[in-house]
């Protein structure tokens, strides 16, 4: 295929198939007679892959180390594995901070509705930072959060 049904097919501009070709993350492919280049359906699984590992954060530093080790073949399996390996735990790091955040929303949307609902909350429920998911408390005070109803010297539901 042609480099634009390449890039068609994987979603990238040409401009971006040439560059990644001239810095090395695509393999530079062969050409046709007429000097264009011709490429074979495989290179679409290793733009997907790049794509991937893109997606999970890995920069561009490490998709042209690994490009390069994979240009080496069989002699550089373990390297790859092991960088795989490493970029997968800070990828699980990535997706443990990921599940606790939405958690923490979740908590937070309930809350809303239930407000919402009339149901009494507890402001001092409402005001708390979750330490424990590494919030930091406000430095403002509970009474700069709150207004006061007026006639009932009651604390009206803090509107976070």
């Amino acid at each position: 295929m042609r480099i634009g049904d390449l890039a068609e097919k994987s979603g990238l501009s040409t401009d971006t198939l040439r560059y990644y070709e001239k810095i090395g993350l695509l393999p530079k492919p062969p050409r046709d007679g007429g000097g264009r280049r011709v490429y074979d359906e495989t290179v679409l699984r290793w733009i997907d892959f790049l794509a991937r590992l893109k997606s999970t954060g890995m920069g561009i530093k490490g998709r042209l180390r690994y490009a390069d080790l994979r240009t080496k073949g069989a002699a550089s399996l373990t390297e790859r594995r092991q960088m795989l390996e490493t970029h997968r735990e800070k990828v699980a790091g990535d997706v443990a901070r990921l599940t606790e955040m939405l958690t923490v929303l979740d908590e937070k949307i309930d809350l809303y509705k239930r407000m919402e609902a009339g149901e009494a909350v507890d402001p001092a429920f409402e005001n708390c930072a979750r330490t424990e998911h590494g919030a930091q408390p406000s430095s403002k005070g509970i009474d700069d959060e709150r207004s006061t109803e007026p006639g009932t010297g009651n604390s009206a539901p803090p509107q976070p």
